[in-house]
């Protein structure tokens, strides 16, 4: 009797045994809506149009990639599904297309959303929804909340951090100027605005005028000549690509001569620099945290190179020298390792754990010693800059990395 007992007991823990791994094959592959053994669906939201048109190619070069790695057998035998849409950078229309992405197109997630006042307003029903507002083109500093807002998370180094940067430069190198600021009026404005007084600290006197303008203004010359009238030796210049290139020309049409200080979102030559006039933007101080295609030192560095053949197989009608490809390239090689990172596991709350635990990640097209590094309580991958000043046709960089965190 004994034996027959002992021989069930066998025969019931192998059952057991048996049951849990087959369990346990199938727990392997987890999915939310979005995601099967065969696709991501990704969302997206784009100014295609609008006073931001010129960071649409983001998401061009973002389709371009994902496409070269479906071509490849995607991630992990899965194809990327991108669904991209425009919001013309009106916020409404950004709730309309947010709404539209995760209510009928059903994505895993919405990735690399442009502009700080269009992810503002679709901040609170990404996080409400639970579904991943995942590494945001905008670099205001509340997209790094992981206490508040666990579902969204940026990627470029944030608005205040970069500010500081030029404030420290600022105070190293022209203690006694005055400065000028011009800034949007609105999150992203404000968010850098707010980094230079931090940053100036006691000596936020120096700023003896605030200009702020509007995206539905069309020509911001008017805040130029006013700025120009106050005696200001330093011009601090928090503008969009448009408005950057219309400020450049302006500058030099009035012969004001001030260290023109110029923020890293419109710092590209294809899209800022070339349309002003490279007359125009000689000695331009701003800082970077990836490589600039249009300078030779990069002609030989491996990272670069694959980059380079990506244009011109993968997106021959992009231009390699405007700074949004770039963006595009890094970010989706961000995500890409990211999704790898989540093998089988494609839920909404993996994507988000893998993304918050990034650990010295570099993408080819980052500058030498920056790292992407995340944890589940700090949501900013990039915090390191390096100044540059624009001589000939090029950004020039100079001094050392240089990290700006907030507090640090």
């Amino acid at each position: 009797m004994p034996v027959a007992i002992s021989r069930v007991a066998i025969a019931s823990a192998a059952f057991v045994l048996l049951a849990a791994s087959s369990n346990g094959a199938l727990a392997q592959k987890k999915y939310d809506t979005g995601a099967t053994d065969t696709e991501i669906k990704i969302g997206n939201i784009m100014p295609y149009s609008g006073p931001a048109s010129a960071y649409g190619v983001i998401g061009k070069t973002e389709q371009a990639y994902f496409n070269k790695i479906n071509a490849a057998g995607g991630i992990n035998g899965r194809k990327i599904n991108f669904i991209s849409y425009d919001d013309g950078y009106s916020p409404p229309k950004t709730v309309e297309q947010a709404r539209k992405l995760v209510e009928s197109d059903e994505v895993l997630f919405v990735f690399n959303s442009l502009g700080t006042p269009p992810n503002s307003a679709i901040h609170k029903y990404m996080n409400a929804k639970k579904v991943p507002q995942l590494f945001v083109a905008t670099g205001a500093t509340k997209w790094n909340d992981p206490k508040d807002f666990p579902w969204t998370m940026g990627w470029q180094p944030n608005y205040q951090s970069e500010a500081r940067i030029y404030a420290k430069y600022i105070l190293k190198e022209k203690p006694d100027a005055k400065i000028a600021v011009l800034y949007q009026n609105d999150d992203y404005g404000k968010d850098y605005l707010k980094g230079l007084k931090d940053g100036l600290g006691a000596k936020a006197s120096m700023i003896v005028a605030e200009e702020s303008y509007e995206t539905t203004e069309p020509t911001i010359d008017n805040h130029i000549v006013k700025l120009k009238a106050t005696g200001a030796d330093i011009f601090i210049d928090i503008t969009t690509p448009k408005f950057a290139a219309q400020a450049i020309k302006k500058v030099a049409e009035i012969e004001w001569k001030p260290l023109h200080i110029l923020n890293n979102v419109s710092a590209s030559v294809g899209s800022v620099i070339k349309p002003a006039g490279y007359e125009n933007s000689q000695g331009i101080i701003s800082a970077a945290y990836l490589k600039d295609a249009s300078d030779p030192q990069w002609d030989n560095d491996p990272g670069m190179k694959a980059f380079y053949e990506f244009m011109a197989k993968d997106f021959p009608e992009g231009n390699k020298l405007d700074g949004s490809t770039v963006v595009g390239y890094g970010v989706s090689q961000t995500l890409v390792e990211v999704l790898k990172n989540c093998g089988d596991d494609l839920t909404r709350e993996n994507v988000m754990k893998q993304a918050a635990n990034l650990k010295d990640f570099r993408t080819e097209v980052l500058l030498p010693g920056i790292k992407i590094n995340t944890s589940p309580t700090d949501f900013a991958p990039i915090s390191q800059l390096q100044l540059m000043k624009f001589k000939g046709e090029k950004w020039e960089l100079f001094g050392d990395i240089i990290s700006g965190d907030v507090g640090g």
